[in-house]
Protein backbone atom coordinates (compact mmCIF):
# COMPACT_ATOMS: atom_id res chain seq x y z
CA UNK A 1 0.00 0.00 0.00
CA UNK A 2 3.14 2.19 0.40
CA UNK A 3 4.64 1.97 -3.11
CA UNK A 4 1.57 2.09 -5.98
CA UNK A 5 1.16 4.41 -8.41
CA UNK A 6 -0.59 7.58 -8.50
CA UNK A 7 -3.46 5.88 -10.73
CA UNK A 8 -3.99 3.22 -8.09
CA UNK A 9 -4.07 5.42 -5.00
CA UNK A 10 -6.98 7.21 -7.33
CA UNK A 11 -8.92 3.86 -7.87
CA UNK A 12 -8.90 2.93 -4.30
CA UNK A 13 -10.16 6.37 -3.47
CA UNK A 14 -12.88 6.00 -5.97
CA UNK A 15 -13.91 2.49 -5.11
CA UNK A 16 -14.33 3.43 -1.06
CA UNK A 17 -16.49 6.51 -2.67
CA UNK A 18 -18.60 3.32 -4.21
CA UNK A 19 -18.41 1.48 -1.16
CA UNK A 20 -19.61 3.61 0.96
CA UNK A 21 -22.11 4.60 -1.28
CA UNK A 22 -23.79 1.23 -1.60
CA UNK A 23 -23.43 0.21 2.24
CA UNK A 24 -25.20 2.88 3.04
CA UNK A 25 -27.69 3.03 0.48
CA UNK A 26 -28.32 -0.17 0.20
CA UNK A 27 -27.64 -1.52 3.94
CA UNK A 28 -25.25 -4.25 3.03
CA UNK A 29 -23.41 -5.23 -0.20
CA UNK A 30 -20.38 -2.20 0.45
CA UNK A 31 -17.39 -5.19 0.42
CA UNK A 32 -19.45 -7.35 -2.13
CA UNK A 33 -19.54 -4.90 -4.59
CA UNK A 34 -16.26 -2.80 -3.37
CA UNK A 35 -13.51 -5.92 -2.68
CA UNK A 36 -13.79 -7.67 -6.49
CA UNK A 37 -13.02 -3.97 -8.16
CA UNK A 38 -9.91 -3.75 -5.10
CA UNK A 39 -8.62 -6.66 -5.94
CA UNK A 40 -8.12 -5.60 -9.35
CA UNK A 41 -5.93 -3.03 -7.93
CA UNK A 42 -3.87 -5.12 -5.60
CA UNK A 43 -5.13 -8.46 -5.33
CA UNK A 44 -4.36 -9.34 -1.51
CA UNK A 45 -7.94 -9.83 0.03
CA UNK A 46 -5.61 -9.42 3.52
CA UNK A 47 -4.54 -5.59 2.52
CA UNK A 48 -8.22 -4.80 2.24
CA UNK A 49 -10.05 -6.51 4.32
CA UNK A 50 -8.84 -4.43 7.53
CA UNK A 51 -9.52 -1.17 5.62
CA UNK A 52 -12.72 -2.06 4.94
CA UNK A 53 -13.85 -3.39 8.33
CA UNK A 54 -12.75 -0.69 10.06
CA UNK A 55 -14.72 1.75 7.64
CA UNK A 56 -18.04 -0.72 8.07
CA UNK A 57 -17.18 0.04 12.11
CA UNK A 58 -17.58 3.29 12.06
CA UNK A 59 -19.94 3.90 9.74
CA UNK A 60 -22.74 1.64 11.21
CA UNK A 61 -22.15 2.85 14.41
CA UNK A 62 -22.90 6.27 12.80
CA UNK A 63 -25.79 5.30 11.15
CA UNK A 64 -27.67 2.88 14.06
CA UNK A 65 -25.41 4.79 16.63
CA UNK A 66 -29.48 6.42 18.11
CA UNK A 67 -31.48 3.99 16.44
CA UNK A 68 -30.96 0.99 18.40
CA UNK A 69 -34.94 0.88 19.27
CA UNK A 70 -35.31 -0.18 15.59
CA UNK A 71 -33.19 -3.04 15.70
CA UNK A 72 -34.66 -6.71 15.62
CA UNK A 73 -33.06 -8.22 17.94
CA UNK A 74 -34.31 -11.06 18.42
CA UNK A 75 -33.67 -12.28 14.63
CA UNK A 76 -29.78 -10.63 15.46
CA UNK A 77 -29.75 -13.47 18.16
CA UNK A 78 -30.97 -16.12 16.19
CA UNK A 79 -28.55 -15.25 13.42
CA UNK A 80 -25.12 -14.98 15.55
CA UNK A 81 -25.98 -17.76 17.53
CA UNK A 82 -25.98 -19.78 13.80
CA UNK A 83 -23.03 -17.82 12.49
CA UNK A 84 -20.30 -17.23 14.78
CA UNK A 85 -18.59 -20.82 14.58
CA UNK A 86 -18.87 -20.50 10.67
CA UNK A 87 -17.39 -16.91 10.58
CA UNK A 88 -15.00 -18.30 12.79
CA UNK A 89 -13.82 -20.87 10.16
CA UNK A 90 -14.11 -18.25 7.44
CA UNK A 91 -11.48 -16.32 8.91
CA UNK A 92 -9.44 -19.35 9.84
CA UNK A 93 -9.44 -19.92 6.18
CA UNK A 94 -8.52 -16.55 5.27
CA UNK A 95 -5.48 -16.39 7.53
CA UNK A 96 -4.06 -20.58 6.37
CA UNK A 97 -4.88 -20.74 2.72
CA UNK A 98 -3.17 -19.48 -0.31
CA UNK A 99 -4.04 -16.31 -1.34
CA UNK A 100 -4.82 -16.86 -5.11
CA UNK A 101 -7.04 -19.61 -3.32
CA UNK A 102 -9.06 -16.68 -1.45
CA UNK A 103 -8.96 -14.15 -4.74
CA UNK A 104 -10.58 -16.80 -6.59
CA UNK A 105 -13.18 -17.65 -4.31
CA UNK A 106 -14.01 -14.20 -3.76
CA UNK A 107 -14.64 -13.55 -7.47
CA UNK A 108 -16.19 -17.07 -7.80
CA UNK A 109 -18.78 -15.53 -4.64
CA UNK A 110 -19.51 -12.42 -6.78
CA UNK A 111 -19.95 -14.41 -9.74
CA UNK A 112 -22.94 -16.07 -8.23
CA UNK A 113 -24.31 -12.56 -7.31
CA UNK A 114 -23.61 -10.82 -10.33
CA UNK A 115 -26.00 -13.35 -12.60
CA UNK A 116 -28.60 -13.28 -9.66
CA UNK A 117 -28.39 -9.72 -10.16
CA UNK A 118 -28.37 -10.01 -14.21
CA UNK A 119 -31.02 -12.13 -14.72
CA UNK A 120 -33.50 -10.84 -11.08
CA UNK A 121 -32.96 -13.96 -9.29
CA UNK A 122 -33.79 -13.52 -5.61
CA UNK A 123 -32.37 -15.69 -3.38
CA UNK A 124 -35.09 -16.55 -1.08
CA UNK A 125 -36.31 -19.45 1.44
CA UNK A 126 -39.36 -20.70 2.61
CA UNK A 127 -38.08 -22.75 5.07
CA UNK A 128 -36.16 -22.57 8.38
CA UNK A 129 -33.93 -25.26 7.57
CA UNK A 130 -32.66 -23.42 4.56
CA UNK A 131 -32.52 -20.36 6.62
CA UNK A 132 -29.87 -21.71 8.92
CA UNK A 133 -27.87 -22.97 5.39
CA UNK A 134 -28.26 -19.76 4.09
CA UNK A 135 -26.88 -18.01 7.59
CA UNK A 136 -24.00 -20.80 8.03
CA UNK A 137 -22.95 -20.05 4.06
CA UNK A 138 -23.20 -16.38 5.10
CA UNK A 139 -21.47 -16.26 7.73
CA UNK A 140 -18.63 -18.33 6.51
CA UNK A 141 -18.37 -16.38 3.70
CA UNK A 142 -18.17 -12.92 5.73
CA UNK A 143 -15.49 -14.16 7.74
CA UNK A 144 -13.16 -15.14 4.70
CA UNK A 145 -14.50 -12.50 3.43
CA UNK A 146 -16.90 -10.08 3.91
CA UNK A 147 -19.34 -10.39 1.15
CA UNK A 148 -21.62 -12.96 2.84
CA UNK A 149 -23.89 -10.33 2.91
CA UNK A 150 -26.49 -11.05 -0.29
CA UNK A 151 -26.64 -14.34 2.03
CA UNK A 152 -27.33 -13.51 4.99
CA UNK A 153 -30.14 -10.80 3.52
CA UNK A 154 -31.96 -13.33 2.07
CA UNK A 155 -32.93 -14.41 5.24
CA UNK A 156 -33.60 -11.79 6.69
CA UNK A 157 -35.41 -9.77 4.25
CA UNK A 158 -38.45 -12.12 5.22
CA UNK A 159 -37.71 -12.51 8.89
CA UNK A 160 -37.46 -8.68 9.71
CA UNK A 161 -40.06 -5.81 9.06
CA UNK A 162 -38.31 -3.76 6.12
CA UNK A 163 -38.36 -0.47 8.53
CA UNK A 164 -36.49 -2.29 10.53
CA UNK A 165 -34.20 -4.39 8.41
CA UNK A 166 -31.43 -1.79 7.70
CA UNK A 167 -30.65 -0.94 11.04
CA UNK A 168 -30.78 -4.57 12.08
CA UNK A 169 -28.17 -5.57 9.73
CA UNK A 170 -25.82 -2.73 10.29
CA UNK A 171 -25.76 -3.97 13.69
CA UNK A 172 -25.21 -7.59 12.77
CA UNK A 173 -22.53 -6.43 10.62
CA UNK A 174 -20.76 -4.29 13.53
CA UNK A 175 -20.66 -7.67 15.29
CA UNK A 176 -19.32 -10.19 12.86
CA UNK A 177 -16.57 -6.89 12.01
CA UNK A 178 -15.74 -6.80 15.67
CA UNK A 179 -15.04 -10.86 16.12
CA UNK A 180 -13.63 -10.89 13.01
CA UNK A 181 -10.83 -7.64 13.10
CA UNK A 182 -9.09 -8.90 16.63
CA UNK A 183 -8.28 -11.96 14.82
CA UNK A 184 -6.72 -10.76 12.41
CA UNK A 185 -5.14 -8.01 14.48
CA UNK A 186 -4.00 -11.26 16.78
CA UNK A 187 -2.36 -12.88 13.51
CA UNK A 188 -0.35 -9.75 12.04
CA UNK A 189 -2.29 -8.51 9.71
CA UNK A 190 -1.15 -5.26 8.89
CA UNK A 191 -4.25 -2.54 9.46
CA UNK A 192 -3.07 0.30 7.11
CA UNK A 193 -4.32 2.94 9.74
CA UNK A 194 -2.67 6.19 8.07
CA UNK A 195 -4.51 4.77 5.04
CA UNK A 196 -7.81 5.70 7.16
CA UNK A 197 -6.94 9.30 7.20
CA UNK A 198 -7.73 9.90 3.53
CA UNK A 199 -9.90 6.50 2.82
CA UNK A 200 -12.02 7.58 5.13
CA UNK A 201 -13.20 10.87 3.41
CA UNK A 202 -13.54 9.07 0.27
CA UNK A 203 -15.99 6.35 1.89
CA UNK A 204 -18.11 8.72 3.98
CA UNK A 205 -18.64 11.14 0.78
CA UNK A 206 -20.40 7.73 -0.34
CA UNK A 207 -21.88 7.60 2.54
CA UNK A 208 -23.40 10.75 2.93
CA UNK A 209 -24.81 10.26 -1.14
CA UNK A 210 -25.72 6.49 -0.12
CA UNK A 211 -27.95 7.75 2.67
CA UNK A 212 -30.08 10.14 0.65
CA UNK A 213 -30.75 7.95 -2.02
CA UNK A 214 -31.71 5.02 0.39
CA UNK A 215 -35.39 5.01 -0.37
CA UNK A 216 -34.99 5.24 -4.06
CA UNK A 217 -32.67 2.11 -4.08
CA UNK A 218 -34.38 0.18 -2.11
CA UNK A 219 -38.02 0.79 -4.08
CA UNK A 220 -38.71 -0.44 -7.74
CA UNK A 221 -35.30 1.42 -9.21
CA UNK A 222 -33.45 -1.38 -7.30
CA UNK A 223 -34.19 -3.78 -9.84
CA UNK A 224 -32.28 -1.76 -12.71
CA UNK A 225 -29.79 -0.85 -10.86
CA UNK A 226 -28.67 -4.17 -9.56
CA UNK A 227 -29.09 -5.24 -12.90
CA UNK A 228 -26.43 -2.56 -14.12
CA UNK A 229 -24.20 -3.78 -11.04
CA UNK A 230 -24.38 -7.50 -12.10
CA UNK A 231 -23.04 -6.54 -15.53
CA UNK A 232 -19.98 -4.73 -14.00
CA UNK A 233 -19.29 -7.77 -11.47
CA UNK A 234 -19.19 -9.97 -14.07
CA UNK A 235 -17.08 -8.13 -16.31
CA UNK A 236 -14.77 -7.43 -13.10
CA UNK A 237 -14.72 -10.79 -12.25
CA UNK A 238 -13.39 -11.66 -15.24
CA UNK A 239 -10.81 -9.58 -15.43
CA UNK A 240 -9.37 -10.78 -12.16
CA UNK A 241 -9.40 -14.27 -13.00
CA UNK A 242 -8.54 -15.03 -16.34
CA UNK A 243 -5.99 -11.93 -16.87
Amino acid sequence: MDDLLLWQYIAIGLIFVWTGFVRSGLGFGGAALGLPLLLLVVDNPLIWLPLIGIHLLFFSSITVGSRFGNVDWKFLKHALLVMIVPTLIGVFGLLTLPTAWMVNFIYGITLFYAFCYMFKYQIHSESRWFDTVLLVMGGYVSGASLIGAPLIVAVSVHRVMASKLRDTLFVLWFILVSIKLPVLAYAGVDFWWWHHLWLLPCAALGHIVGLKLHGRLISGDAERFKQVIGAALLVICFTGMFF
